[in-house]
């Protein structure tokens, strides 16, 4: 039997790449952070007592918020302690967290740029040669007890003054941006490089070419391929 041509249509073609769109962006949306580990975290741990007293659930190394406004899989703590991690990679998930547990690891040292973005994280258990990331300055209280280091109290950047005087330029705000990070977003009417264009931002002038060059060239190859392809 000899097989004919297949010729697929447009509109079905655009659906199917919005199905492996969107089947990609599920699969992405499993938090990979909470399963860095084996096991789960523990009813009696420090993480575990913050879920409990948080009205929490437990999911893997993870305390996940249990409300009903569709943010069931935030994470508000994560349990990382005893896992032999010689090092900390992405943490980037868990950056809603409040309270985060490394202890019990052989981690020499921690990045700053760790935790870029955590603004929620208030409570950090570290092992004790591990410093607190942003130093000193970044939290309200430090303290060393039962072979572990305590960062406590999570201090906003944009009120200190030795950050500020090299800061953020004029016509723009501080925002925190994690334990010893801040960021600068212009205000309101001001956009570009420092912040120096007033107005609004031209989103159609910038983006308007750009999405029909990225319409054209989509076609280019999408025909360009349909043409190669050879019939069975």
């Amino acid at each position: 039997m000899k097989a004919g041509s297949c010729q697929l249509n447009p509109a079905l073609i655009i659906v199917l790449v919005f199905k492996l769109c969107f089947y990609g962006v599920s699969n992405s949306s499993e938090l990979q952070v909470c399963k860095l580990c084996n096991g789960t975290v523990l009813s009696n741990s420090t993480v575990g007592l913050f879920c409990s007293s948080s009205a929490g659930r437990i999911g893997g190394r993870c305390c996940l918020n249990n409300g009903t406004s569709g943010d069931t899989d935030r994470i508000t703590g994560l349990d990382l302690s005893n896992c032999s991690l010689a090092q900390v990679g992405n943490l980037q998930e868990a950056s809603t967290a409040t309270i985060i547990d490394l202890s019990l690891n052989p981690i020499d040292n921690i990045s700053d740029f760790s935790f870029q973005g955590f603004i929620e994280l208030d409570y950090l258990i570290l092992p004790v040669k591990v410093l607190c990331p942003g130093g000193a300055i970044s939290w309200k209280k430090i303290e060393e007890k039962k072979g572990n280091r305590f960062c406590e109290g999570q201090n906003s950047m944009c009120n200190q003054t030795r950050q500020m005087s090299t800061g953020c330029p004029e016509n723009s705000q501080c925002a925190p941006f994690g334990p010893g990070l801040f960021e600068c977003s212009c205000a309101d009417n001001y956009h570009g490089y420092k912040c120096l264009r007033e107005g609004e931002f031209p989103v159609l002038q910038v983006f308007g070419p750009l999405s029909a060059s990225t319409v054209v060239i989509s076609f280019v190859l999408w025909f360009t391929q349909r043409r190669m392809a050879k019939p069975l």
